[in-house]
């Protein structure tokens, strides 16, 4: 995993996400893409170069010839070289879609159907249309390509997994009565930094048992100091590069939970369980909300998600629970190395009072992998 003084996926692995956007950019009679990245944003650029987007990113991408990474700010460069070594890096100052643009025509794009991939801005867009015959998003082709993980894909997850569960580990030991949740998030991160982790997010909420208030951690945390009798629910993924694990969870702070929380957790137990059992390659998205009625035939609903495709984006299906459908449940059935995860957010009608449960899985031939060790179940703390 590790070349020189940073971790890098293989030139074979490399080589085969390069065949698989080619054969995408053959079927729909493109020549040429340009994937794009800003402010951390923009999983492609890294999956075809191992650069991590940081301020602004662009590449050009032709079959069968080298990537052109254009980075921004300028003193990124030097980096970008040490970590994108397949790709000739330079900078993108003054206009990185202007460099962009004027290499695609030297490569002979103009006229001819580009491909985008990525946030492109409006002007950049309108900059590219002025030299392409037509601009074609990419977008979907490019997150179905992310929804198979490779084995490589696969042990860079375990370590994004690891790092999650350290930083669970963490919260579980340091999560008392007297601490605030800006405390909660700095023992989380003290957890995996120093093993090279990065911070994907860590979401919390704390509410009184008695009287709760939240139903769903929230994603800026606030001064509230924990006090005995709370319930602690939280959100996080660390990761390793751009690989994070996930795992949801709930404590009972410096007492027995509550027998409302105790009620709400062990339907959300229940739930994970069921769709877990009947979750392998050939179960549908239809399936899985079928599995988790349990929660609404015990008089409770969600305020999250039930589950969500994840690495390499928030990939479908993006699942409600049966009371809550955003839209209608898409044709999508599973199959083997794709990696989910499964967290019935389980709260009371008026959501004042939930829990959180679950974690990342990878579905396997035959059902699914575990890649969390960390303690399932409302854990008392404190």
């Amino acid at each position: 995993m590790t070349d020189d003084l940073y971790p890098r996926f293989s030139d074979a692995e490399i080589e085969a996400r390069r065949d698989a956007l080619t054969d995408v950019m053959r079927a729909q009679g493109i020549d040429h893409v340009l994937v794009y990245g800003a402010n951390r944003f923009g999983s492609a650029v890294p999956w075809l170069t191992r650069w991590p987007v940081t301020r602004e990113a662009l590449v050009v991408f032709t079959p069968g010839a080298r990537d052109l990474l254009l980075v921004d700010f300028y003193n990124h460069v030097p980096n970008a070289r040490r970590i994108a070594t397949a790709a000739t890096v330079e900078g993108a100052a003054p206009s990185g879609i202007a460099r962009a643009v004027d290499e695609l025509r030297r490569r002979g794009a103009a006229g001819k159907r580009i491909g985008v991939i990525g946030p492109l801005g409006f002007r950049a867009c309108g900059r590219l249309a002025e030299l392409a015959g037509e601009v074609v998003d990419l977008g979907g082709a490019y997150t179905k390509l992310r929804l198979r993980k490779s084995a490589e894909e696969l042990e860079w997850i375990r370590r994004g997994c690891a790092l999650t569960d350290l930083a669970v580990e963490a919260l579980a030991d340091g999560a008392r009565p007297g601490v605030d949740e800006l405390q909660l998030g700095n023992m989380v991160e003290r957890a995996y930094v120093g093993e090279g982790g990065t911070t994907h997010i860590h979401y919390f909420a704390a509410t009184s048992m008695d009287s709760p208030e939240m139903g769903v951690p929230a994603q800026w945390p606030t001064t509230r100091v924990l006090q005995a009798g709370d319930a602690l629910t939280c959100e996080i993924s660390a990761s390793w590069w751009d690989h994070p694990g996930q795992v949801l969870r709930t404590f009972a702070v410096g007492a027995e939970p509550s027998a409302q929380f105790a009620e709400l957790h062990a339907v959300a137990d229940a739930a994970f369980d069921a769709v877990v059992a009947i979750l392998r390659p050939g179960t549908t998205a239809a399936d899985v909300v079928a599995a988790a009625r349990v929660i609404e035939d015990a008089g409770y609903t969600t305020r999250d998600d039930l589950m969500h495709g994840f690495v390499g984006g928030y990939l479908p299906p993006v699942l409600g629970s049966d009371s809550r459908q955003l839209e209608p449940i898409p044709d999508f059935t599973f199959e083997a190395g794709m990696t989910v995860v499964v967290q019935p957010n389980v709260c009371t009608l008026d959501e004042r009072a939930g829990v959180q449960t679950g974690e990342l899985l990878h579905i396997t031939g035959d059902g699914v992998e575990r890649l969390h060790a960390v303690e399932r179940g409302l854990v008392r703390v404190g």
